[in-house]
C-alpha cells in the first residue's frame, strides 16, 4: 500500500528566479534572509539535502556535506504568477500561462456596487493593504457602520474583513460565497478570503476562522486523477480551499503549523492508499508577510525539530515530499508580498536513494512524480523525478 505525504512549507523560497525583476522581486531570497537569524537551525533538513540544492545560499552558515539522504531539486515556477493558488495548481500539474487578475488600484466601482447590492452593506477601504493594518485603520468605522472592509494585495485576492460581533462568521462566509459567484471571467480572482477579527478599538486581532473560496482549477489536476482512480486524497490545512474541493476525498482544517504537523502525524498512523497533501501556512501568513525574520526562522526550526517524528512514522513504501509554492522574503523591506523565487523539493523514502536532481523546469514535476509513484495516469504537465 503506497502513500505519499506532500508537505508545502508555504512561501519557503530559496532565491530569486531569473525573471524576478519583472515581478519587482530582484534579489529576494527567503531562506537567505532566515539564515541571518540566530534562530535558524535545520539539521534534519540539512541531512536530507536542503543545502545541496542548486543555488541555495545561506552565506556559508550551513555547508552541504556528504550525500543527501533524499532526492533534492530546485523547482522553477513556469506559471505566470507568484501566488498561492497558481503555485499549488502548478505543483498539482496545471501550468497557468495567464496570470490571475490583480487590483493595485482597488476593485472597479461596478464590482463593489454589485457586491453592496447583494449583501446590503457598504464597503470600506478597497485598496491593497496589510491584513493586520487594515483592521487597525478601518476597524472602528466598520464597527460603527457595519460596512464591510474589502481589500486586496499583490495577489489575486478579494478579502473581506469583519468583526465577529458585527458580522457573525457564518454570515461573513455567505458574503464571501456571494463575492465568489460574482468574481468570474474578467474579474475571476484566485481567492475570495473571509478575514474575521475580534477585540476592541486599538486592539483588534484576526482569528483562526479565516476561510478561502478559490476558483476551480481550469483543468484536471493530479488530485482528480488520483480520486478517479480510487485513491485517497486527503487535504490538511487550506489545501481543500485552494482546489475548491476538486479531487479531494477527505479534508481537515488546521489552526496553524503545529496543528498541521500533529494532524499529519495522525494520518501517518491511519490506513489509506494515496496522497496526504499538507499546507503549513504560518511561514507565509505570520512571518513572511510581516517581515519577521526571527519568527520565520523559529517556525522553520520547529518544523525541522518535528521532521524526525514524521520520518519515523513512515512505512516501508511511503514517500515524503517537502516543497513550497512561492517565496515571501521576510528580509525584503521593499515589500511584504510574495516573491518570485525558486522553491526546494526533497523526496525521502526508505527505498529512495539520495541525489541532487539539479534544477527542474516546472513545479508540475511534483504532481507527475506523485502520479507515477502511485501508478496512476493523468494528462498533466511535468515529468516524474523518480
Amino acid at each position: 500500500m503506497k502513500r505519499v505525504f506532500l508537505i508545502v512549507l508555504d512561501s519557503f523560497g530559496i532565491g530569486a528566479m531569473p525573471d524576478a525583476d519583472a515581478y519587482k522581486d530582484a534579489g529576494t531570497n527567503t531562506i537567505g534572509s532566515c539564515a541571518t537569524s540566530e534562530y535558524f537551525h535545520m539539521p534534519n533538513m540539512q541531512r536530507l539535502g536542503l543545502f545541496h540544492i542548486d543555488g541555495v545560499d545561506v552565506a556559508g552558515k550551513v555547508p552541504a556535506t556528504g550525500t543527501p539522504a533524499a532526492k533534492v531539486a530546485r523547482m522553477t515556477e513556469t506559471s505566470n504568477g507568484k501566488d498561492t493558488t497558481i503555485g499549488h495548481w502548478e505543483i498539482a500539474g496545471v501550468v497557468s500561462e495567464k496570470p490571475l487578475p490583480t487590483y493595485p488600484e482597488g476593485f472597479p466601482e461596478d464590482v463593489l456596487r454589485m457586491f453592496s447590492e447583494k449583501t446590503g452593506r457598504g464597503v470600506l477601504c478597497n485598496k491593497p493593504y496589510s491584513g493586520t493594518e487594515v483592521i487597525k485603520v478601518y476597524g472602528d468605522e466598520h464597527v460603527k457602520t457595519g460596512d464591510l472592509i474589502v481589500y486586496t494585495s499583490a495577489d489575486s485576492v478579494f478579502q473581506i474583513a469583519a468583526h465577529e460581533d458585527v458580522v457573525p462568521v457564518t454570515q461573513l462566509y455567505e458574503y464571501c460565497k456571494t463575492a465568489r459567484e460574482m468574481l468570474v471571467g474578467e474579474h475571476g480572482v484566485g481567492r475570495v478570503i473571509a478575514r474575521p477579527f475580534v477585540g476592541e478599538s486599538g486592539n483588534y486581532t484576526r482569528t483562526s476562522r479565516r476561510h478561502d473560496y478559490s476558483l476551480q482549477p481550469p483543468k484536471k489536476t493530479m488530485l482528480s486523477y488520483l480520486a478517479e482512480a480510487g485513491k485517497d486524497v486527503i487535504a490538511v490545512g487550506k489545501i481543500f480551499d485552494i482546489f475548491a474541493g476538486a479531487g479531494i476525498t477527505e479534508h481537515v482544517y488546521t489552526t496553524g503549523n503545529a496543528d498541521g504537523i500533529e494532524k499529519t502525524l495522525g494520518y501517518l498512523e491511519k490506513e489509506f492508499e494515496g496522497l496526504c497533501f499538507v499546507n503549513l501556512v504560518d511561514f507565509d501568513m505570520l512571518y513572511g508577510h510581516r517581515n519577521d525574520i526571527d519568527g520565520y526562522a523559529k517556525a522553520l526550526a520547529y518544523f525541522d525539530e518535528k521532521l524526525p517524528q514524521i520520518m519515523d512514522g513512515m512505512r516501508e513504501d511511503d514517500i515524503l515530499i517537502i516543497t513550497a509554492d512561492h517565496g515571501c522574503d521576510p528580509g525584503y523591506v521593499q515589500s511584504t508580498d510574495h516573491s518570485r523565487e525558486y522553491t526546494p523539493c526533497l523526496i525521502y523514502g526508505k527505498k529512495i536513494a539520495g541525489e541532487n536532481l539539479g534544477t527542474r523546469s516546472t513545479f508540475a514535476d511534483i504532481g507527475a512524480t506523485v502520479l507515477s509513484y502511485l501508478g496512476v495516469s493523468g494528462d498533466i504537465s511535468g515529468s516524474s523525478m523518480l
